[in-house]
């Protein structure tokens, strides 16, 4: 069970629950005081948006009317359960409440739109404002409308700028003013307070840190070293929220990390200890509450009610995806910080084998993270159990390029991709082979998407690692340049110019490849082409194509079925192990 899209309305909250036994059909739920929950939208609809390549922002509820998208298109009903009215087709998203009227973000083949439809009568549609990049974040204010937008040549994360302009429904919105971001500010989640200035968030500073626009000047709310949003992949994101006391409340990250922080008026920051060290950037404020995603090492994901009225919070559990666990039940991450050349240093997070004791020795499984620009998270990892729970230990490495350690590490990745990404991977491998936790021969590397591509350099130069699995990989960044949906071009674009395409001649050891034929991110022939270059070298590898799988395989129905291929190879590995190469100071060889 997954829980996504956390919002406040109408007096309840709403959240999106995907249910593996219902085929991961997302189906919204909602919560009111008294009430409990109770499913609301309709029977077997799939709730999702498409918009970005990403999507995000796929519903909004305002006074018994439900929007949300879902089938192609955009759809509106008069009251939970009624009868799903199509709107529009196409790509939509960021779905939100104005005045008396649902505004959204449309994409179409000439770019963006901002859009607002009618909430009553037969549905009507106009733009407000329309734009051949991106526009994201439409969130109306007192008499006035703000919004993301980026160009073409950026990620949202490189540079994007938060607009205003005068609004009302029925009426074209007035001449637009630029309140912050560019080319190399990142101004993304503007939100209204209810003192009527506009807040962002903007890494200004070099982290995501909240900022205030009062119609004349920007100031900053509280400088803190650590990022107040997250990298915004999706849209409808809401890193923070306003209590009815006049504090903040916000979800911050520091490395693998997140915490839960109240900002008084005086700019004073005061954290919450709460148990949850991973929380989604959707924050709902009800009143003195605040409902928020959370999870830890040991409990699956919670919707969850913190009540900030005194000192001391109370945490309400709303909604939980599976019992919480023990440390005996489960491996518990520590984390390790290994020096890389040139002084850098990188952050891991280790999983032993799950019930050994400090000094374990273990076949072990490094993994790349599906960034760049995403991070190791401190969660519940059902994947990490499986493994560990086999006897293998897994490492999860925040390697260059990941978010939660400012601005500056996030984009040193750029024109780097495929090399410092891997030697951060070899240092946390050569540290664990320093210290006795692995043996040579028996240290394997894994990754999704541009993980993939990690992994697949990993075994592709001399190195520690025995064996490879690339899950969805990227294989030539060139390639992916051209096919790669709209959204995500610059950084295909931004990220390329390190390592070239994975070359068959290149691959000293074996190989797994794992790819869904319907990848409309990753392209399912570049792997093809790899994989029979290197039959045709007589080089080991296994190729699992996974029909009808699109790029995300860990969230598909045959999730289970590529967990046990890549044990298998691993296994296999271990029985007929190849000789990794080995420079002379990764340690002692066991």
């Amino acid at each position: 069970m997954s829980y996504d899209e956390l919002r406040a309305a109408d007096g309840a909250l709403y959240w999106l629950e995907t249910r593996p036994e219902a085929g991961g059909v997302a189906t919204a739920t909602s919560w009111r005081p008294g009430e409990g929950t109770r499913e609301v939208s309709p029977e077997g609809f799939h709730i999702t948006s498409g918009v970005h390549a990403y999507g995000g922002g796929s519903f909004a509820v305002a006074a018994g009317t439900w929007c949300c998208v879902g089938g192609g298109g955009l759809y509106r009903s008069r009251r939970h359960g009624d009868e799903l009215e199509l709107v529009s087709q196409g790509s939509v998203g960021d779905l939100t409440i104005g005045d008396g009227e649902l505004l959204a973000v449309r994409e179409t083949e000439q770019g963006d739109e901002l859009i607002a439809v009618s909430l009553t009568g037969a549905p009507q549609m106009r733009a407000l404002a329309a734009s051949r990049a991106f526009l994201g974040s439409p969130r109306p204010g007192p008499g006035l409308l703000a919004w993301c937008a980026w160009s073409e040549r950026d990620m949202p994360w490189d540079g994007c700028e938060v607009w205003v302009a005068s609004y009302s429904s029925g009426v074209r919105i007035g001449s637009p003013v630029k309140v912050a971001g560019g080319g190399y500010e990142s101004a993304v989640e503007p939100r209204w307070g209810p003192d009527g200035a506009l807040y962002f968030v903007s890494d200004r500073s070099g982290w995501w840190n909240l900022f205030r626009w009062d119609g004349h000047k920007v100031d900053a709310v509280a400088p803190i070293a650590a990022e107040c949003a997250a990298e915004p992949w999706e849209l409808g994101y809401a890193s923070y929220d306003f209590l009815d006391d006049g504090r903040i409340v916000v979800a911050v990250q520091q490395g693998p990390r997140h915490h839960l922080v109240v900002i008084d008026p005086d700019g004073t920051v005061r954290p919450v200890d709460l148990r949850y060290t991973s929380i989604k950037p959707y924050l709902a404020v009800q009143g003195m509450t605040v409902a928020l995603i959370g999870s830890s090492p040991t409990a699956a994901p919670h919707v969850a009610l913190v009540h900030l009225a005194d000192d001391h919070p109370r945490v309400e559990v709303l909604a939980r995806s599976d019992a919480e666990l023990s440390g005996a039940q489960v491996s518990t991450p520590t984390e390790i910080r290994v020096q890389v050349n040139g002084g850098r240093e990188v952050l891991a997070l280790v999983y032993p084998p799950t019930g050994s004791a400090a000094d374990w020795r273990a076949p072990v499984i490094v993994r790349a993270h599906p960034g760049p620009t995403a991070s190791c998270l401190l969660r519940l990892d059902w994947q990490a159990q499986f493994f560990t729970s086999r006897g293998f230990a897994v490492v999860d490495v925040d390697y260059l390029g990941s978010t939660g350690y400012g601005r500056r590490f996030r984009e040193s990745l750029y024109g780097r991709w495929g090399l410092d990404d891997v030697d951060d991977c070899s240092a946390v491998a050569q540290h664990l082979l320093a210290t006795g936790h692995a043996m040579l021969g028996q240290i394997f590397i894994r990754g999704a998407s541009a993980g993939g591509y990690t992994a697949l350099h990993g075994v592709a130069q001399d190195g520690p690692f025995a064996a490879a699995t690339a899950v969805s990989a990227i294989v030539d960044p060139d390639r992916w340049a051209e096919t790669v949906p709209r959204f995500q071009r610059a950084h295909a674009m931004r990220l390329r110019g390190g390592a070239s395409r994975v070359r068959a001649a290149a691959v000293q050891q074996p190989v797994l490849f794992i790819h869904g034929t319907a990848d409309d991110v990753a392209a399912v022939d570049d792997v093809r082409d790899l994989a029979n270059d290197l039959a045709a070298r007589g080089a080991p590898h296994e190729v699992l194509l996974l029909p009808n799988v699109g790029h995300y395989v860990a969230t598909s129905a045959q999730a289970g079925t590529a967990l046990n291929a890549e044990l298998a190879h691993y296994r296999a590995a271990l029985c007929s192990p190849t000789e990794p190469s080995h420079s002379p100071d990764a340690g002692p060889t066991p």
